[in-house]
């Protein structure tokens, strides 16, 4: 195990910091796309660190600390949500389109990634999560269907819309 980690188990707050450090920009990321909110994000991310701190005993070393560390904090990030009492959302939209079943063709259109992220910031909260959990962070639809507590066939219906939430929405920007 990590020399690092080691310190961190046995409280030396200096390592904590230092680990911290190393991962706070990236996992804050991963938690501002799921809860949408700088604020937010912000307390999540406090609260996960705290919560890993606490169990780092329970590290076992059988995944990088990196992935360990974001499951805490995605989890986090979507009792955050509950907590808001927010659901995945329902089927119905007010736009117009069809599910794309292979994505939108974002690389054949001239987008930046400032670009991309206000549309993400536009989707809707059970889209957007589902989005980021699938393609960001790389999810596969039986592991959301068991952190949402919904269906694979759902996961897979709002992957689908959310694809195609997204096109319609980088079509409106231009």
């Amino acid at each position: 195990m990590d020399e690092l980690i080691v310190k961190c188990i046995n409280g030396d707050r200096k390592a904590q910091y230092i680990l911290y450090q190393q991962y706070a920009k990236a996992m804050f990321n991963t938690c501002y796309r799921v809860v949408n909110s700088t604020e937010e994000a912000e307390d999540v991310l406090q609260e996960a660190f705290v919560s890993a701190f606490r169990n780092l005993k329970t590290f076992k070393g059988n995944s990088t600390f990196g992935a360990w560390l974001k499951r805490i904090v995605i989890n986090h990030a979507i009792n955050a949500i509950r907590k808001k009492k927010l659901e995945v959302i329902a089927f119905e939209e007010n736009y117009e389109g069809k599910a794309v079943e292979d994505g939108p063709d974002i690389d054949d259109q001239a987008l930046n990634v400032t670009k991309i992220k206000k549309a993400m910031e536009q989707l809707p909260e059970g889209y957007r999560i589902v989005f980021s959990l699938y393609l960001i962070e790389g999810y596969d639809h039986n592991e959301i269907s068991e952190i949402l507590n919904i269906s694979v066939s759902t996961s897979k219906s709002q992957l689908n819309r959310a694809k195609a939430k997204l096109k319609y929405l980088l079509t409106q920007m231009d």
